[in-house]
């Protein structure tokens, strides 16, 4: 059985969406491309979008990861600026983000309203009522390895709506079928159908 692992960090990963590092050549499968928060180059910015654009092919899912970080140095309104041009190219190229975030969840959520796009908090990992405004904007939450520890984030997993939920393993080194047997015994359904809404939640944002 496949199991999809929307974020990862290994090339080798499939089915996934494999996280393209800065100037790497594409893989065959599935991937996403952006400039993270801790990567922005004010002197070189148009440089890394002509970089983006260009990899921008059949294969690249999304764009990301991009988002907003509290403890990046780089100042809170050029993080900002880039998220946004982010935002419009994935507009541009009808092309879901994956997003990273810490400590700027409110933030992120008044950009929910520019983009057209599906946007998806990946590695969630924060309270219910966290969960409860994202979920209210119309955000997906991608859930990685923490879940098979952490009741709390087990209870806040419990209330997010199926088609609303993705999995992943980020940088963790761990096999993604415990994730899937975990989730399905908090959501109470056979791992069969956890699998296969996943799938649907796939095409639902890929379609827009």
């Amino acid at each position: 059985m496949d199991f999809f692992d929307f974020h990862h960090h290994k090339k080798n990963i499939c089915p996934g969406i494999y996280n393209l590092e800065k100037e790497e050549i594409p893989p065959d499968s599935l991937y996403s491309i952006g400039i993270h928060p801790k990567d922005i180059r004010t002197e070189s910015l148009d440089l890394q979008f002509d970089f983006m654009r260009s990899r921008i092919s059949k294969n690249c899912f999304a764009i990301g990861e991009c988002g907003l970080d509290s403890f990046v140095s780089v100042d809170q309104k050029i993080q900002e600026d880039v998220f946004l041009r982010q935002i419009y190219l994935a507009n541009e190229f009808g092309k879901p983000l994956i997003i990273h975030c810490v400590r700027k969840f409110y933030e992120v959520i008044s950009f929910r309203k520019k983009s057209e796009q599906a946007m998806i908090i990946h590695g969630f990992n924060k309270k219910q009522t966290v969960a409860d405004d994202l979920l209210k904007n119309n955000f997906y939450l991608s859930f990685g390895k923490p879940v098979l520890y952490q009741l709390s984030l087990q209870d806040t997993l419990k209330k997010v709506p199926l088609d609303k939920l993705f999995l992943e393993t980020d940088n963790d080194d761990f096999n993604i079928e415990e994730l899937y047997q975990k989730v399905s015994e908090i959501k109470k359904i056979s791992i069969e159908q956890l699998q296969q809404q996943i799938v649907e939640n796939l095409e639902t944002i890929k379609n827009g």
